[in-house]
């Protein structure tokens, strides 16, 4: 029997050459054979999940998710332990998905019942079959919780590969909801990159996808054969820009905050501050004060801020970035570019420029990255110059709307962060295809179907 063994990512250090971690816990991989059964058995469950009302199918899953709260805070401990969200932060992803679910069931039912849409036509919205869920680390309830509770609350069966990263979290989750719901509705997979591109590949309706924009391309090209639909957020290099009008302690406050959550590891990050010239001096020694406040440690240390980076591939990607950037000119205000596994401290880098990686790659890292402009139009042309296009930012006065309307992003926050309100979650250009949440994102996991009578 093959394994899939979790680390804890605190623990990484090298011995001589070799890294070493201590092991949280290990599942039963999938082999690739095992896929068609699989299948199989969520075509089979999904005919009779789908005949059953929606009101029947919502009442289901919204008792399933009730029997989360008797493991509430082993979800929490596992977080920490296998992605190194500190306690707080896992705490609040989990508590959050729980208190959340009920409203959320209700949102979904709503947005799938039929509609009347006159001269006795009427709009149906039906179930597409099995839908594959890939979900990320990084979030490893959320994320995975946001794409399934629409596909099953559909009528669908789902399919459920999270990440290696955190195959536990996924095991106790699915589990724990398995308690409730039909066999076979609701099935995980454990494995690496190989399963889940074989599952892609697989004989299934509908592939939901959070992870980066490469992984995402290699899906909808693996998913064109049998033109499955797809919904997939694909990661971000979401820009700031702070005017000269803009509240300073605000502006500050928020850079360092949203560059650094959950240790920089966040999909909506910020990765690019462009500051007017004339506030930078000011902004950026806020910004350094601030963020060596911030505290690195374990999951379970004590006032930690930002945990580890969550394997030494990741931490490794993020040291290239920095070194790059000093080799290009940057400037380390606080913090270097060597820093030992399994953490990387509060950084703060000057002087970014379009040719450093810091500012045409996403940075899965705690650092904030600033660069000065003498007019709006270059901030402007510097934000959009990128094929990612998640969430942007513009912190300043009543002129700030006026350049928030230029930015090419799925979602723009003025004086605040992206997101809010009764809103999806979607991305522009190569950050998305598709998105979920609302009414609009949850009809994405249903065929709608056009009745005249």
């Amino acid at each position: 029997m093959a394994v899939l063994t979790s680390y804890d990512p605190a623990s990484y250090h090298y011995v001589g050459e070799h890294i070493e971690a201590t092991a949280v816990g290990s599942v039963e991989t999938t082999a690739i054979e095992q896929l068609p059964t699989v299948i199989n058995n969520a075509k089979v469950a999904q005919k009779a999940w789908a005949s059953l009302p929606l009101i029947e199918r919502q009442q289901y899953v919204v008792k399933a998710y009730q029997q989360l709260h008797a493991v509430q805070d082993e979800l929490a401990t596992l977080i920490g332990q296998e992605m190194g969200k500190d306690y707080r932060r896992a705490t609040y992803e989990v508590g959050g998905t729980l208190q959340n679910a009920g409203y959320f069931a209700s949102e979904i039912g709503d947005a799938l019942a039929t509609e009347d849409v006159g001269n006795r036509t009427e709009l149906q919205y039906r179930p597409l079959g099995v839908v594959a869920v890939i979900s990320p680390w990084n979030y490893p309830l959320a994320m995975a919780n946001n794409l399934l509770m629409p596909a099953l609350i559909a009528g669908n069966s789902v399919v459920l590969k999270p990440s290696e990263e955190t195959p536990l979290v996924a095991e106790l989750f699915i589990n724990t909801l398995n308690q409730v719901l039909p066999q076979h509705v609701l099935q995980v997979v454990q494995g690496g990159k190989a399963l889940g591109q074989a599952l892609v590949a697989a004989d299934i309706n509908m592939v939901a996808f959070t992870g980066s924009m490469a992984a995402g391309k290699h899906i909808m090209a693996n998913a064109a054969s049998g033109l499955k639909r797809l919904v997939m957020e694909l990661g971000g290099n979401d820009p700031m820009i702070v005017m000269a009008g803009a509240n300073m302690d605000a502006a500050v406050r928020f850079a360092v905050a949203s560059s650094f959550e959950n240790a920089g590891q966040m999909c909506t990050s910020t990765e690019r501050v462009y500051v007017d010239e004339r506030i930078a001096d000011e902004f950026e020694q806020k910004v350094v004060a601030l963020a060596s406040r911030y505290r690195v440690g374990a999951w379970d240390g004590a006032n930690v801020n930002i945990g580890p980076i969550v394997n030494p591939t990741q931490h490794q990607k993020v040291l290239e970035q920095l070194k790059d950037a000093k080799a290009k000119g940057a400037s380390f205000l606080l913090g270097s570019d060597d820093y030992a596994l399994p953490f990387i401290q509060p950084t703060v880098v000057s002087n970014i420029t379009p040719q450093m990686q810091l500012e045409t790659e996403e940075t899965f890292g705690p650092v904030v990255a600033i660069s000065r402009f003498s007019n709006i139009d270059e901030a402007i042309s510097r934000a959009n110059n990128s094929h990612y296009g998640l969430g942007a930012v513009v912190f300043g006065g009543p002129s700030a709307n006026a350049v928030a309307d230029q930015l090419d992003a799925g979602m723009v926050g003025v004086n605040q962060g992206v997101g809010g309100g009764n809103a999806p979650w979607v991305g522009a250009k190569q950050s998305g295809f598709g998105f979920h949440g609302t009414a609009a994102g949850h009809r994405q996991f249903a065929q709608v179907r056009v009745i005249s009578r």
